[in-house]
């Protein structure tokens, strides 16, 4: 007689079974507008592990993980693009994609405008950094996964430094790495590296992409509602941790060699 309830088409587990138990932030919820920063100062940012060469199927690849920012990162190419008419520069393509387990609710697999943002905030983030015209009618393919996603700014701002890494590490000619930093406004303080529930609170937040070696600028991304004032303080502030999150890459690769 067949077992109740059983079916044969997946993986059936043991009949005594236990939900998974996750572990719960202290700090979430321990503190309001006004008052200090909880577990960091305003001016730093959560500790980096950046790792390149993580696939070895891809040309270049990184993984980078920031507390609960996680994503990985893969870059394929250049190959030369069929059935487009011939550019003189070749062109970069990012997509996003978010594991269905990475948000607090399961995400569909389709994408969604989030996706497309995010993709679009990176691209335009390390397309300057890119030597195109030394890649005629080619294609680069950036494949950006987001294994655990703590804000749609540190998705940004991670998933370009990760871009950069893995482009690097693929030998394609850069004129220099892209690093990112993010930044928002609670109460008169600038805060770096915003946390979702942060960012949630704050009255705008921005994402600065730059090369530190050359002293550009290669993107602003900005959402909320911010004064110039702030602004510049919070472009002001991104800039100098940038040089720091220069030398986490800078030193990646080195150990990827």
């Amino acid at each position: 007689m067949a077992q109740t309830g059983f079916d044969r088409r997946r993986i059936n587990g043991p009949d005594e079974s236990f939900p998974p138990i996750f572990e719960v932030d202290e700090h979430q919820n321990s503190w309001t507008i006004g008052q200090p920063r909880s577990g960091r100062k305003p001016t730093d940012i959560r500790p980096i592990f950046l790792q390149a060469g993580l696939i070895n199927r891809a040309n270049g690849s990184a993984y980078i993980e920031t507390q609960r920012t996680k994503i990985a990162c893969a870059v394929y190419g250049p190959r030369q693009s069929k059935n487009v008419a011939f550019n003189e520069k070749g062109r970069v393509n990012v997509e996003v994609k978010f594991a269905p387990f990475s948000c607090q609710r399961r995400r569909a697999p389709m994408r969604d405008a989030e996706d497309r943002s995010i993709a679009t905030a990176i691209q335009q983030a390390i397309t300057s950094s890119v030597r195109l015209e030394l890649l005629p009618k080619s294609t680069i393919d950036i494949c950006i996964n987001i294994i655990e996603s703590d804000g749609i700014e540190g998705c940004v701002a991670s998933g370009s430094v990760a871009a950069s890494t893995a482009l690097a590490g693929a030998g394609i000619e850069v004129i220099g790495l892209v690093v990112a930093c993010s930044a928002c406004v609670i109460g008169n303080e600038v805060w770096l590296d915003p946390s979702e529930e942060e960012a949630r609170a704050s009255s705008g937040v921005l994402v600065l992409s730059c090369m530190p070696a050359l002293e550009s600028v290669t993107s602003v991304w900005q959402s909320g509602q911010m004064k110039a004032d702030d602004v510049f303080s919070c472009m002001e502030a991104c800039q100098t941790r940038c040089v720091d999150v220069h030398s986490v890459v800078a030193q990646a690769l080195l150990e990827s060699i």
